[in-house]
């Protein structure tokens, strides 16, 4: 049984996300602000977490940022319409994916699900050539599941891994956002810019200059390529 985390500062949401996840068989764990969220944390053994952003005491993305340097496990933002630019902040520093508030229970339980598919199956990548890819000074190595930058190996979370593999092992094929998206999460692209973000974080990682990129390169109009 998965346990899922529910972090926010509203009772009535963690109640009724409560209902809607334990109806799937998940083990849930409340928690209403930051600081708990984190001590919950520490102590048991969390598989997806769903942060609020808007939190006393400790927000939703310092929280994530915490989680993020122990642990790759997904991590979803839950968002009000007008928490955008708080959003896109919580993408940016850990974030796997986001969902807006008020949301349909329905859409919440799926990117739960994939979420949580997308973690457990990370594992079982396979990659070819003696499971590894490497293009110039980039490396994808399957037995360690690491990110190597000129043999200096690089923190790197699942989706990161996922959207980088694609790309090294397609190199210089260009792949749109939404073909991005729905291979990676293995879903229709609800929330495409999504990958926007991701690919910063990558190139952030890979790329001595990330605004002028050696490797991961925008394609105007099109999407995104790999080099080689």
């Amino acid at each position: 049984m998965y346990n899922i985390l529910v972090v926010d500062d509203e009772k009535e949401i963690t109640d009724a996300i409560e209902v809607y996840l334990r109806n799937q068989n998940y083990n849930v764990f409340k928690a209403y602000d930051g600081e708990e969220a984190l001590e919950i944390f520490q102590k048991e053994d969390i598989h997806l977490v769903l942060m609020d952003i808007m939190m006393p005491k400790l927000d939703g993305t310092s929280a994530t940022i915490k989680i993020r340097e122990k642990s790759p496990v997904p991590i979803i933002m839950l968002s009000a319409k007008s928490e955008d630019m708080d959003k896109i902040w919580g993408l940016n520093v850990g974030a796997d994916d986001y969902i807006t508030k008020p949301f349909n229970p329905l859409e919440l339980l799926a990117r739960v699900n994939s979420n949580l598919r997308r973690y457990t199956n990370y594992s079982s990548i396979m990659l070819p050539d003696d499971n590894s890819i490497k293009i110039g000074g980039i490396e994808l190595n399957n037995d360690s599941k690491a990110l190597l930058v000129d043999g200096e190996a690089i923190k790197i979370t699942p989706l990161e891994y996922k959207i980088l593999h694609l790309l090294m092992k397609n190199p210089n094929r260009v792949f749109s956002i939404e073909e991005i998206y729905e291979r990676v999460w293995k879903e229709p692209a609800y929330n495409p810019d999504t990958v926007t973000v991701h690919i910063r974080r990558i190139r952030e990682k890979i790329e001595i200059n990330p605004k002028e990129p050696k490797y991961l390169k925008v394609v105007w109009g099109i999407g995104y390529k790999f080099q080689q």
